[in-house]
């Protein structure tokens, strides 16, 4: 399998398709974290701008291999081995860039609540910035691995299904990514810090099913 990441890894380095989602999240960002505001809020956002750019790169790495490499990866490693470690490479790189919005938060913004009123450390403020990145990478992670092969045939289907996926469940109350945002800004407007600690066990849960499903459905179809 670190034979198969490092090969993934390359072809994504490689192939330069990472830098419209990396663009996307720096102007998320930059839009979104103002230099002063509320730090629990500046986490939230910061952790939402995640979970669409962890669908894109998703799609992108398990799409990026040319077919005959595939099938010659496929038939040395496994094509549900392969399909694992594309899908890995892709949530590798999302952390990444979920780390690195996390640490222009710390700089930028002001460990207060939303009112300015109550002090907000900053420590435990960014294990919870960092629980709600994972909750929002994760549940990305489940909604790319379904709207792309094998388990949506037809490649035009793909990017509504992944844009109506995450909208969703950005919005929808009962989902990781929704609730661990929630927290945090709720959290910004009385000073207080809730770890969202079982939104990001739920996407967790979610992320290693439709993973699971994606990898069984590649072995079957390959």
């Amino acid at each position: 399998m670190t034979a198969l990441l490092r090969y993934q890894a390359a072809l994504l380095v490689g192939s330069h398709r990472w830098l419209p989602p990396v663009i996307l999240y720096a102007a998320f960002l930059a839009i979104g974290i103002q230099s002063g505001g509320p730090i629990l809020d500046a986490f939230g956002y910061a952790a939402v701008g995640v979970l669409p750019v962890t669908v894109w790169l998703t799609r992108i790495c398990v799409a990026n291999e040319p077919p005959a490499a595939r099938s010659c990866t496929a038939a040395a490693a496994g094509p549900g081995r392969v399909h694992l470690a594309s899908v890995l490479t892709a949530a590798g790189a999302a952390l990444l860039l979920g780390l690195l919005g996390t640490a222009l938060v710390v700089l930028l913004s002001d460990p207060h609540s939303a009112k300015g009123r109550v002090a907000v450390p900053v420590l435990p403020a960014t294990g919870a910035g960092l629980c709600a990145v994972l909750a929002c990478l994760l549940t990305g992670l489940a909604i790319g691995a379904l709207c792309t092969w094998p388990v949506l045939r037809v490649p035009g289907w793909g990017v509504p299904a992944g844009l109506l996926g995450s909208l969703l469940l950005l919005v929808l109350g009962g989902s990781p990514a929704n609730a661990a945002m929630t927290g945090l800004v709720t959290g910004s407007l009385h000073g207080t810090i809730t770890v969202p600690w079982l939104p990001a066990a739920a996407a967790a849960l979610l992320a290693a099913a439709a993973t699971a499903a994606a990898c069984a459905l590649a072995s079957r179809r390959s």
